[in-house]
């Protein structure tokens, strides 16, 4: 059994990086307990262990007495000085007791008692190491799979990324690299958990905090970013220095920094847009490669209404509403985006004062009026000759030469519809 203790102490301190001294602690508790079960309710029991020789003690603190009364504290004076030869009556001296059946059932205690206080060393490893960690992106190899939650090994320890904090888009496969952001280290009743993520937004930002120095070192900011994990990205950046140019800053030349972000993220569109405090710039660039008719505020719900051309609305609205949602989360601003119906209604309205206009001139229904428009005879000099009239409104040809009269005397009169 020692041995096997001894190769269990190399094995941890190696392996796991638990101090030799936690360890030897440990293993001390183990033994005491295991001995406290063999030899009963000895006074101040102790352990001493021989890490070099493989062997340990079990010594009690007893009191020399005449006449034994009590076995586990006291020692009659006669033992006392086969131990001691100069003990003396009220002394207290060190005594082996280490049983002689301290064997396999002992043995089996003491490695339990001290795994148990090994794995207690190793979480706390866990939690001390990563608990400023929060907020890092870590490089990990997929382990294996609890459910739907992936089992990332760190190394020394495991991260868990829950299927909450997964890509949908993405898969994954025992074996593959793969690098995440910590979202949290949690000191829970299993003990610390680290929580990964490759779905957060701040997955994102440090990405770009890695890979623009102008963000590490503060000449570029971002100040926003809305995502929708293994689709789109849309990053607001700022520079407080007139002279950079935020957006440049994060695509790089020939756009090879976002093109390693995007790498990372599987293809994962990213938009860069320039973040601006006026909400309606921020909007009209996070909404950007729409083009916008109008746009007005309602300050105190805090919502946007966005009007459209008919062939910009699918574009602004994005597949599945997600362009104008991302926008929405980006600015913290409701989006409502519609269709401009200002051309089809100036339109209608002109239409309509044309009809009055023939009603008038020509003395006819709204309905013949209404069919003349449609057919392109606007006003009374656009109207064709009867027999045109006739066809148009479907009526006899002596009806379509008295309307034909009707608009030859509006003409020849001034009155134009």
């Amino acid at each position: 059994m020692n041995s096997e203790i001894l190769a269990g102490l190399d094995f941890f301190e190696r392996d796991k990086g638990i101090k030799r001294e936690v360890l030897l602690e440990a293993m001390n508790n183990a033994l005491l307990t295991a001995a406290r079960k063999a030899v009963g309710p000895a006074r101040d029991l102790r352990v001493e262990f021989d890490s070099k020789a493989s062997t340990f003690k079990t010594i009690a603190k007893l009191i020399v007495v005449e006449r034994v009364t009590n076995k586990h504290d006291e020692i009659s004076l006669t033992e006392a000085l086969k131990v001691k030869a100069d003990a003396h009556v009220g002394d207290e001296i060190d005594v082996q007791v280490t049983p002689k059946d301290f064997g396999r059932i002992a043995a089996q205690t003491a490695r339990q008692a001290m795994m148990q206080r090994i794995r207690q060393a190793e979480k706390e490893m866990i939690y001390d190491e990563f608990k400023d960690r929060a907020g890092e992106i870590i490089n990990g190899t997929v382990r294996r799979f609890e459910r739907s939650d992936v089992i990332v090994d760190l190394g020394k320890f495991e991260g868990v990324m829950p299927n909450r904090e997964r890509v949908a888009t993405e898969e994954y496969a025992v074996g593959d690299r793969v690098r995440a952001y910590v979202v949290a280290v949690e000191n829970g009743m299993r003990g610390p958990e680290i929580i990964l993520s490759r779905s957060h937004p701040n997955f994102v930002r440090r990405l770009f905090e890695t890979e623009v120095a102008e963000i590490a070192d503060g000449t570029v900011v971002i100040k926003g970013i809305a995502r929708e994990a293994g689709h789109r990205t849309k990053i607001a950046v700022w520079s407080p220095n007139e002279k950079v140019d935020p957006v440049g800053a994060c695509v790089g030349m020939r756009g090879a920094r976002v093109k390693n972000i995007v790498r990372e993220l599987n293809n994962e569109k990213v938009d860069i847009i320039r973040w601006s405090s006026d909400i309606k710039e921020l909007v009209i660039e996070a909404l950007k490669p729409a083009k916008i008719k109008s746009l007005s505020l309602d300050e105190t719900k805090k919502n946007v209404n966005i009007k459209v051309e008919d062939d910009q609305l699918s574009l602004a609205i994005g597949k599945r509403g997600q362009n104008a949602r991302l926008t929405s989360r980006l600015t913290g601003w409701d989006i409502s985006i519609t269709k401009d119906e200002s051309v089809r209604e100036a339109f209608e309205q002109n239409v309509e004062k044309g009809i009055a206009g023939l009603m008038k001139a020509l003395s006819v229904s709204e309905d013949v009026a209404r069919k003349l428009t449609e057919a392109g005879m606007v006003s009374a000099d656009a109207l064709g000759d009867p027999q045109d009239i006739s066809d148009v409104v479907g009526c006899d040809l002596t009806t379509a030469e008295q309307i034909y009269a009707s608009a030859q005397t509006a003409i020849s009169g001034g009155v134009q519809a």
